[in-house]
């Protein structure tokens, strides 16, 4: 049997879920804690829970990770009478009936598998609570990754969810061994907010990402460009009606074309499983952009790395009311080593990482005519190939294995030695 101390992790996104970068982190503590010394469980949901799935993406699961499925529902989905359902099935979140299934599951592997920790990961709020229930019960040492803060001033817009995202926050802080979040406006925001806590009950561990996921780097030379054809500009991953609100850009990008700055024939805008097409589609259409803006279906997550890798430069897109948050997507835009435009706050996390490393290439997301000042700058500097590209030396800071380690010192001072079997 292995020596190694255990941790139990309670994470709602974990494979086959589709669409999510948030399960890569759960994903890269769980496959690179043994290196550490640590093996890991994960207590996730049934595949049912999940809004989509792909079964190839089980294969992200390495062998030596044990996985455990609790029974839930997505109120929301399966729950619902005519587009109504109670509020108390989706509070905290709507897979709120996950948690006596995770609780009586978790409780069973916490007397069999006999784990030295309990990690719970947001952003699904009832992981927290399952988590707080079990180092309760269990007297085990608990981390608390809160990732990104949870109640904020306007978010969540519901008063009743926003009382129990305040709640959980302070059951977190009242119990937690840890509390770790993303960014350092993330950690500044919880060491006011929770003052009377020492500052160093909060841990920074960035989002990253994990070099074993993209295509192996061959030796042959790459194709030459031609430069006589269009650039492909990329956003990969999802976008949001208020938070990543493509609306400014697109009024940009029209009105770039109507005074022949940019045209189908020099660029394309392409962006893959960006959700909410149907809304977005009626922009395009009013604006007149079908043949330079283009919406692809979702791919799997290592063809999606790819892509980001074969395009001509890479757009992040991440709106004022998110300036604690960094997207993850962004850690692996900066490894692919493309040119990035940051249509964001200067003000923000986001921003002050970009340009940290060199990439200062920014726009304000909802300022119609920042875009478009920024945005032929930036598509001359591409075709120059003189866009600033942050060195590899600096984007290896952000290597999942080398922040599972800080996790795992993080784990090792919380627990000093394993407990006998």
């Amino acid at each position: 049997m292995s020596n190694n101390k255990r941790l139990l992790i309670v994470a709602y996104h974990f494979p086959p879920v589709q669409g999510s970068t948030g399960v890569t982190r759960t994903l890269s503590f769980a496959k690179y804690l043994r290196e550490f010394n640590w093996d890991v469980t994960v207590l996730t949901v049934a595949a049912l829970a999940y809004p989509e799935i792909r079964w190839e993406n089980l294969a992200q699961i390495p062998p030596h990770v044990q996985v455990v499925r609790a029974w839930a529902l997505d109120t929301k989905r399966h729950l619902s009478l005519f587009g109504r359902y109670p509020w108390w099935l989706a509070s905290p979140d709507r897979w709120r009936t996950w948690y006596w299934p995770a609780v009586m599951r978790g409780m069973a592997l916490i007397k069999n598998w006999r784990p030295d920790a309990i990690m719970s990961t947001y952003p699904i709020a009832t992981a927290h609570q399952i988590g707080a229930t079990l180092a309760r019960r269990s007297h085990l040492p608990w981390v608390a990754d809160m990732r990104d803060p949870m109640a904020q001033h306007d978010y969540p817009e519901d008063p009743r969810i926003h009382r129990a995202f305040e709640l959980i926050e302070h059951d977190v802080f009242d119990r937690a061994g840890r509390v770790v979040v993303t960014t350092r406006g993330a950690a500044k925001l919880y060491q006011d907010r929770f003052a009377t806590y020492p500052r160093e009950h909060v841990t920074l561990i960035p989002n990253g990402f994990d070099s074993e996921m993209f295509p192996v780097v061959t030796d042959s030379p790459p194709a030459a460009r031609d430069w006589a054809l269009p650039l492909n500009l990329l956003h990969s991953g999802l976008l949001y009606p208020i938070e990543r609100d493509p609306t400014a850009f697109f009024q940009a990008v029209a009105e770039l074309r109507d005074a022949n700055v940019l045209s189908p024939q020099t660029v394309q805008f392409n962006f893959r499983a960006a959700g909410h097409e149907s809304t977005y589609e009626s922009q395009l259409h009013s604006l007149k952009l079908r043949d330079l803006v283009h919406f692809l279906p979702p791919i799997p997550y290592r063809e999606a790395l790819a892509e980001m890798q074969s395009v001509d430069a890479l757009l992040l897109f991440q709106a004022g009311n998110c300036n604690d948050q960094i997207p993850a997507k962004l850690y692996e835009y900066l490894y692919a080593q493309k040119p990035i435009l940051g249509l964001t706050d200067a003000a923000g996390e986001t921003a002050r990482l970009m340009s940290s490393l060199g990439s200062n290439q920014i726009a304000n997301l909802h300022d119609k005519d920042s875009i478009k000042r920024a945005l032929p700058i930036f598509l001359d500097n591409v075709r120059a190939r003189d866009a600033p590209i942050p060195a590899q030396d600096r984007v290896a800071q952000f290597s999942r294995r080398n922040l599972t380690g800080a996790l795992a010192d993080l784990l090792d001072e919380l627990v000093k030695s394993p407990r006998e079997r």
